[in-house]
C-alpha cells in the first residue's frame, strides 16, 4: 500500500504551466464529500472512476483530502496516473497519501479557482455544501459562457432529486439543465467525460 506521499511536489499559488509542466495534460476535477469511508459504495465508485480516467490518459485534480477526494486520487495513483491536490493552508488535516502534486492556497476562493483552472471536465459525487458550492461555481461559469462548454457530470441517484428541487424552487431553466449530465456509476461518468471533453482546450479559465 502507498504510504503518505511526502515526496509530492508542493507549490503555492496557481495551477499553471510551472506546475503542470506539460500543457497537453488533460485534467479532470472530481468533487465530493470528505466523510465517506473506504468500504462505502461511493468511495469504491470514486476510486473506480479515478482508475478509469487515469487509464484513459487523464490527470486527476481534487481538493486533496479524504473521502471522495482520496478515493479518486487513490484509483488514479494505483494506475500510475498523476494527481493534483488543491489544499488549504488553513486546514490542519493532512492531505491524502495518493497525491503526486500539491498546490497550497490561502483562501477558499483561490482553492475553488484552482479546482476549475485548466480542467477539461468535472465530476461530482454526493457531498455537503462544499460540493454544492463547487458545482454551483462551475455550472454558473458554464451557463454564462465564462467557461467554454465542457462536461459537468453528477454521479449518483441523489442528484436527480437535488436538481429537480432546485428547478422547482429556484430560478433554474431547462437551458441551464442542459449543461448537466447524470451518471449512475463510474463507468457511465467516464464514458461521458471521454466523449464530451474531446476537443476541449486545457487552458486557464480564471
Amino acid at each position: 500500500m502507498l504510504g503518505y506521499n511526502k515526496e509530492a511536489r508542493q507549490t503555492k499559488g496557481l495551477l499553471d504551466n510551472t506546475v503542470i509542466g506539460n500543457s497537453d495534460d488533460k485534467i479532470v476535477t472530481i468533487f465530493g464529500g470528505s466523510k465517506c469511508s473506504p468500504d462505502s459504495a461511493e468511495y469504491k465508485d470514486a476510486r473506480d472512476l479515478g482508475a478509469r480516467l487515469a487509464e484513459a490518459g487523464f490527470t486527476i485534480c481534487t481538493g486533496g483530502y479524504l473521502g471522495i477526494m482520496e478515493a479518486a486520487s487513490r484509483g488514479a495513483r494505483e494506475k500510475g496516473g498523476r494527481v493534483f491536490g488543491i489544499v488549504m493552508n488553513q486546514f490542519k488535516s493532512e492531505p491524502n497519501r495518493y497525491l503526486t502534486d500539491k498546490v497550497a492556497t490561502d483562501h477558499f476562493y483561490d482553492r475553488l479557482q484552482n479546482l476549475i483552472t485548466r480542467s477539461v471536465g468535472f465530476v461530482a459525487f454526493r457531498g455537503g455544501m462544499g460540493t454544492v458550492t463547487e458545482i454551483s461555481l462551475v455550472w454558473n461559469k458554464l451557463t454564462t459562457g465564462v467557461l467554454p462548454r465542457r462536461p459537468l457530470v453528477l454521479v449518483g441517484d441523489c442528484w436527480n432529486r437535488v436538481v429537480e428541487s432546485w428547478k422547482e424552487n429556484l430560478v433554474v431553466s431547462n437551458g441551464d439543465l442542459a449543461f448537466l449530465d447524470f451518471a449512475e456509476n463510474a463507468e457511465e461518468a467516464c464514458k461521458i467525460v471521454m466523449q464530451k471533453s474531446t476537443g476541449v482546450r486545457s487552458e486557464p479559465t480564471l
